[in-house]
């Protein structure tokens, strides 16, 4: 009860509960509205506490199953906490601008990425030495202009398994997409947003740079909780396979000494028969031709 306390109160230092004027709110945000001061809408504490500690339990399982959480974050406040905290886990993101069809025609975004590599690559190899100077400018920004745009899922494979979204109003494109291919979608909701819109709503504000830094690094250390752990998992599952490895390699050599000396065994038998053999056949056959 204490720690929830501590972040309730590290939440409104924050200010994360200064929601929209009233005039702009969305009816379906009442649940989550404790008071009107002024005009403007203060949200409920205690229920963004509870859905800021559901939605990082999700995503920790999410990420201790090793599958991939996008965080999105386009707008001025967000870009540069969202590129610090998806990058301190290792996580894709999307800052710049949302390229329409990222998630629903993936594939093609892919080869823009593997296009966008492949120049990186050739530039810094020599490949493109023997080209005139202003097309290798061209091409330095062609990359750079994808770089900027793509960069961040340039490592991501497929289809992530779920999407972080800071404001759910100016992401929607990013939310109807993930909600077509049925991705699981975790976003700070502020009053003027409906929050069924997305799996898990963690309604806050947010347009102020404090409020949207404080649950994305909450966000970001329960997703670092849940890598964790799957690398101690993965570890310990090393360590039984490298003692089985070491136990069947020793029953393996012990198996090969038996043998051997039952070999040795055999052969000092044999050499004691030795007349017995039929070598002298072989002068006859040479006889009879």
């Amino acid at each position: 009860m204490e720690n929830n306390t501590s972040l309730q109160q590290q939440l409104l230092e924050a200010g994360v509960h200064f929601g929209h004027l009233r005039k702009k709110w969305n009816p379906k945000m009442l649940p989550y509205i404790f008071a009107e001061k002024k005009g403007i809408h203060i949200i409920d504490l205690n229920k963004t506490t509870e859905s800021l500690q559901e939605s990082a339990a999700v995503l920790k399982q999410i990420a201790k199953s090793g599958k991939k959480i996008m965080f999105v974050g386009t707008k001025k406040q967000a870009k540069e906490i969202v590129t610090e905290c998806a990058k301190k886990i290792n996580m894709p993101f999307v800052t710049e601008r949302w390229l329409g069809g990222m998630l629903t025609h993936f594939n093609t975004v892919r080869k823009s990425v593997k296009k966008m590599q492949s120049i990186d690559k050739m530039l810094n190899d020599g490949t493109f030495d023997s080209i005139t100077k202003k097309e290798r400018l061209t091409l330095a920004r062609d990359k750079d202009k994808m770089e900027k745009v793509l960069g961040g899922i340039a490592q991501l494979g497929r289809v992530p398994a779920a999407l972080f979204i800071i404001d759910i109003g100016h992401e929607h494109i990013a939310l109807a997409e993930a909600k077509r291919l049925g991705i699981t979608t975790f976003g700070m909701v502020d009053t003027n947003c409906d929050p069924n819109k997305v799996d898990f709503a963690i309604p806050a504000n947010d347009d102020a740079t404090k409020s949207i830094a404080i649950i994305c690094n909450y966000i970001t250390a329960a997703v670092a909780e849940g890598l964790a752990e799957r690398l101690a998992a993965k570890e310990e599952d090393v360590e039984d396979v490298t003692t089985d490895e070491v136990e069947k390699k020793a029953a393996r050599l012990l198996a090969e000494a038996e043998a051997e000396a039952a070999r040795a065994r055999g052969e000092k038998v044999r050499g004691g028969n030795q007349p017995k053999r039929r070598i002298p056949n072989s002068p006859k056959r040479t006889g009879a031709r």
